[in-house]
């Protein structure tokens, strides 16, 4: 590898409860979650609902194709983590849609409760 190459990780910051891609150690872009699991599909076996809410890449490193990267690799992690992912940000809704492959990642929309039969 070329000392210019650059090098794009993406970790999972718990405490700020985001993905967060760093290029050649700097911070460039995040992706926010927030755990959405209802009450009372909470517990062992259980899959936790994460809402991927907001995907930002600083400006300055806009249009390098670094927000398919970062939403990748925090999808993959989500399969890793046993996650089902409710896609609340528009990129990452889109990014699935050109994606099929997280389709299975994908929450089912809740159904509405207050319907009558």
């Amino acid at each position: 590898m070329f000392a210019d190459t650059p090098r794009a990780d993406v970790t999972d910051n718990t405490d700020q409860n985001r993905f967060e891609l760093r290029l050649n150690g700097d911070l460039v872009g995040i992706v926010g979650y927030y755990d959405t699991t209802p009450a009372g599909r909470r517990g062992p076996g259980a899959a936790p609902i994460v809402s991927f809410m907001h995907t930002v890449v600083v400006e300055d490193f806009g249009h390098r194709g670094l927000a398919a990267v970062l939403v990748r690799d925090a999808l993959d992690r989500a399969r890793g983590y046993g996650w089902r992912v409710r896609p609340v940000c528009t990129y990452v809704q889109r990014f699935v849609v050109a994606h099929p492959e997280y389709r299975d990642l994908m929450a089912p929309l809740e159904a509405d409760t207050t319907a009558s039969n």
